[in-house]
């Protein structure tokens, strides 16, 4: 294997640690937020990452775990936050439908769908009024976000202004319980090509390798012409809509197909050749515990704190 992949891999190894430890101490309490979890969409977080630049700007959804991890945001301060503590990424008050770290170009997050995107616009229009090329923006949403009304503005509206965007679609064929045969009587390709916006969709999802190189044309595309353009990933959630259980008795999904995905992800295939980095990372998420379960929870004189 050589070092690249593995270190793609070792960093998608990394999430599902950390989100499976999520899930040992959610039936605990000490988590204090809802949790939308990652896992099996490690791959599309490591392989977008790989190509951005710190200074690159992300807005989050709400099933945020992935890209705030793979773009370098702190794992201490990330589960003080989850624990509501005040030493948490935004004092305890966020949770983890909130995720911000603005130094990594990690932009806040919101758990009401599609609600970034004319954020991310906005922002790339500021960028593009300033004259300025040090960076690109990256509005990334599920597929669900594809029905809402402001989609469809911020694709027109980049598009007119030529803002140099990403519109990147994590694209599970879920919205919580409906799936995409029950929401969607478009192309989204098609959609995407009536606005002459470029396109470009990945089926494997699973593999951080393949998102990477992949990514990497249309990414440097947005760089380099300071345009829009959107990316499909299709990719798989393996656990239910929120929180850390198994939800196949919902009617809405079979096993049997997220088992077919499961027999593709490389972090399953190829985890002998990962245990070994293993140790070290489990004992990254001890000190991060550690740090936040000695962290204090915020005073009555932190509730209006920060508020505008």
């Amino acid at each position: 294997m050589d070092k690249k992949r593995l270190d793609l891999l070792i960093a998608a190894y990394r999430i599902r640690l950390i989100e499976e430890k999520i899930i040992e101490l959610y039936p605990s309490d000490c988590i204090q937020s809802p949790v939308h979890l990652s896992i099996g969409q490690e791959a599309v977080a490591v392989g977008v990452s790989s190509n951005l630049q710190l200074n690159d700007w992300i807005f989050l959804n709400y099933r945020g775990h992935a890209f705030y991890l793979a773009k370098g945001g702190p794992l201490d301060k990330f589960f003080a936050e989850l624990m509501g503590k005040g030493t948490g990424i935004s004092k305890g008050k966020a949770g983890s439908m909130h995720l911000s770290y603005p130094s990594r170009g990690i932009i806040g997050a919101s758990a009401v769908v599609a609600s970034t995107i004319s954020h991310a616009v906005g922002a790339a229009l500021a960028e593009k009024i300033k004259n300025s090329k040090e960076k690109i923006f990256v509005s990334l949403f599920g597929d669900g976000a594809m029905e809402q009304g402001v989609i469809h503005e911020s694709l027109n509206f980049a598009k007119l202004y030529n803002v140099p965007i990403l519109f990147l679609c994590e694209d599970n064929e879920l919205a919580v319980h409906s799936p995409t045969s029950e929401r969607q009587a478009f192309s989204i390709e098609k959609l995407i090509s009536s606005y002459d916006i470029k396109y470009k969709s990945i089926e494997e999802g699973y593999d951080p390798e393949i998102v990477s190189i992949e990514s990497s044309e249309i990414i440097d595309y947005v760089r380099e012409n300071r345009s829009p353009a959107f990316l499909r990933i299709k990719t798989a959630r393996y656990k239910e809509h929120v929180g850390p259980g198994e939800d196949f008795n919902a009617g809405y999904r079979k096993e049997e197909e997220m088992n077919l995905w499961k027999q593709k992800d490389p972090i399953i295939l190829e985890e002998e050749k990962l245990l070994i980095h293993r140790k070290q990372i489990l004992n990254e998420i001890n000190d991060a515990l550690s740090y936040a379960y000695n962290s204090p929870f915020p005073t009555k004189e932190d509730l209006l704190t920060d508020v505008i």
